[in-house]
Parts: structure tokens; sequence; C-alpha cells
């Protein structure tokens, strides 16, 4: 018998806000997170805006020791995983270390360590590489932070599935749990990604919004959508075995009890057309759950905003519900802070949870333009109603597929 796992604990550092309340609060508002990239001079640029973290400063967070030793990335994660671990209520003191686990994952790891190093390297020679290039560049190392920072013990993983990383590092955490691997996972994503080469690279790719306007930059499932926004940031939750959590008192969340994947097999950056491969994630966390597809009323879509994932997507939806994709409530979070890659699953799962738990579904901000083919029910406005599950939608370049569904504790 797989053991039940649930929500115990939620941190995040976001475009719209530093910690949990505040970014429910911005998103509850329809808040976005957009504008001019002030991090470069992107006058150059083909794409010119950003959702940048405002604010954030990471010995608010750790000693200022441990900052100077870690990228932002890295610095988002173990901001995220002190709130997530504080909310939790989890007293390592009382806990086995050997029992709880890190699974926080980066798309990308430090673009700013290998940017600066590069030109270091070829402005003054291979012996003035600064020594910790490699620890800081490296993307495991929001996992390994995380775990060094708050004497975690357990299993450790840093899963890489571009913008799905967030989505499996949960949804390898719940297996982690269920499997009897660990009592406790500290789960999420973590990416900082804003630099010359990064923005240039997703421009270069034609994946990135050309538009200035801050109002219709990311704007999913609407006709005149023209690439995603980048954001960056980090969200981590405390996934926990049920009785465990129960043991100690814990507040729940919400229950995680499905996790589906799949691959497209298809193409480097393009999701597969006829949205067959998300399709199957879909129908994979939802037998996993052991639930009926019709009892599924409310996705958080990848939707990041580009022709491609947004059609592909719908496509996907209607075939893996048929007709009873015309009565799900379609929403997506990237309308308010941008694609946080590695990032993005974690963030969306967390807005899914705080959902739930209050009967609340946003709207995707800034949709005007209906799409003849993109047609089912986007949330163009916030809608207040109780729901039982919610399923979370991650799709990665390489082709990878990974939903995880949310049950209402």
């Amino acid at each position: 018998m797989s053991r039940r796992v649930v929500v115990t604990g939620m941190g995040a550092i976001t475009p719209i806000g530093l910690n949990v309340e505040e970014f429910w609060n911005s998103v509850k508002e329809g808040k976005t997170g957009f504008g001019p990239i002030t991090y470069f001079d992107a006058s150059e640029y083909k794409c010119k805006l950003a959702a940048e973290v405002k604010g954030f400063e990471g010995k608010n967070y750790m000693d200022f020791k441990a900052a100077k030793r870690m990228e932002l990335f890295c610095q988002y994660a173990v901001a995220a995983a002190k709130e997530a671990i504080e909310d939790s209520g989890l007293d390592m003191e009382k806990e086995d270390p050997f029992r709880v686990g890190v699974s926080v994952g980066s798309g990308i790891g430090s673009l700013q360590t290998m940017e600066r190093t590069h030109s270091r390297l070829l402005e003054k020679g291979p012996n003035k590489v600064e020594p910790l290039l490699v620890p800081l560049m490296i993307s495991n190392m929001a996992a390994g932070n995380v775990s060094i920072q708050f004497g975690l013990k357990g299993k450790s993983l840093n899963v890489v599935t571009a913008c799905a990383t967030g989505t499996n590092s949960i949804g390898e955490a719940f297996r982690t749990i269920q499997y009897g691997d660990a009592e406790v996972m500290v789960a999420g994503g973590a990416e900082s990604s804003i630099t010359p080469v990064g923005i240039a690279g997703f421009a270069a790719l034609t994946a990135l919004t050309s538009s200035e306007d801050p109002a219709r930059c990311s704007i999913p499932f609407d006709k005149e959508r023209s690439g995603f926004v980048m954001g960056e940031g980090s969200a981590v939750v405390v996934l926990e075995e049920l009785e465990h959590a129960k043991a100690r008192g814990a507040n729940i969340y919400a229950e995680v009890v499905g996790y589906g994947n799949s691959s497209d097999a298809y193409h480097i950056t393009s999701p597969a057309e006829d949205g067959s491969g998300a399709a199957k994630a879909m129908e994979y966390a939802v037998a996993d759950a052991g639930a009926d597809m019709n009892e599924i009323t409310y996705i958080n879509a990848h939707g990041t905003s580009t022709h491609h994932n947004d059609l592909f997507e719908t496509r996907a939806i209607k075939l893996a519900f048929g007709e009873h994709a015309r009565n799900i409530r379609i929403n997506s979070t990237k309308s308010m802070i941008g694609h946080l890659l590695g990032a993005a699953g974690a963030i969306e799962f967390v807005t899914c949870v705080k959902e739930l738990q209050e009967g609340y579904i946003h709207k995707t901000v800034g949709y005007q333009v209906p799409d003849e083919e993109c047609d089912l029910d986007y949330c163009i406005l916030p809608v207040e109603e109780e729901f039982t599950y919610a399923l979370s939608n991650s799709l990665g370049f390489g082709g990878h597929n990974s939903s995880l569904l949310i049950k209402k504790f």
C-alpha cells in the first residue's frame, strides 16, 4: 500500500511577492510583475521586458557569508525553503535528519557565474578564474545549499527537465515519500536567468515576446500572444507522509494524489502538435490518484503565451478529457509572473494549493482577444467556487511532460 502524502508548508520568492502571502494577495488582485529589464542594458535586445524579483536581499534569509557563496538562484531557493520549513512547523531537533530529504531543481543554474567568469578568462587568463566557479554555477547547488542550511540529510535530488523541472521535483519527492524512502521532503524549483545570455538565447529561439507593453506581453491563450516573458524566483513546499504530519499536529494544506509523466519524442523545443504527450501525462496523473477524468474541473496550465505551447496544450486537454474539456476551468499563472523556467511548476503548485484552500480560481490576466483554435474556458474572470482537484501541467524543452494532481484535504 503506497503511503499518503500531504503538503504542510510553502514558501515563495516571486516577481509579485517575497513570500506566499504577498504572492497570493497579488494573484487575487491580478497584479503583474512585468517591466523593463534593469539587470543589464537591454536596448539592443529583441526582448526588453522581464519579470524581475524586486527588493530581495539574501542576507535577510541566511548569514552574509553563506549568501556570498551562493548565486541568486540558490539564494532564492534557500529563502523559499526557509519560509516553507518555518511554515510547516517542522522541528529538525525532533526529526531523524536522514528521513528528511530535498528535491529542489533548477533548469539552468547560474548563467551569471558563467558570463562573469568567461569574460575574466578571456581578459586575464585561466589562472584568474574564481575559485568557487564550479559550486556557484552548477544547477544541483540549489538542492545542496538547502540541504546544508537546514541540516536535511535524506535523499537529495536535482531534477533538470527544463520548464518541467519544478513539477518533476515535487513529483519525485511525492514518489519518494509514497515509496517509504523519506518521511518528509523539501521540494520545489529555483531559477534566475534574466542575464544577457539568457535573454539573447531565448530571444534567438523566438521563444520570448518582443512586446514592450507590460499589459500585453504575457497573454496566454490570447490570439495576440507572441512569446513568453522571462521570470525568476523560487517556490518550495514541504511534503510529508500523512501519519507523520498528523503525529506532530501539523497544519495540512492539501494532499498530493497523482503524478504523471511522458515524453513527446518529437522536437527539441516544440510540443507534439496533436498534444498526445501532454494528454498522456494528464491521464497518468489522474489514474495514479484513482480519480475519474470527469472529476477534474480545474487545470493550472503550462500556458506560456507562445503560439505553439498554448495551441498544443489546448489540443492535449481536449484529447485527454474529450467533451468534458469544455467544463474545465483553465488558467495560467504565467499571465502575472511570466515563465520561471525551473521554478515555474513549483510556484504553480503553490498557486493550486492556495486556490483549493480558498475555493478561488484566479483569472488569466491580460486575456482579451479570443483565438478560434484555443476555445476552452481560460478564466477571463476569477471564479469563486469549491472544487476538489487541481491538475497542474508543465511541459519542457526536450519533450518532457509532467502533471501533478492535488486534492483538497
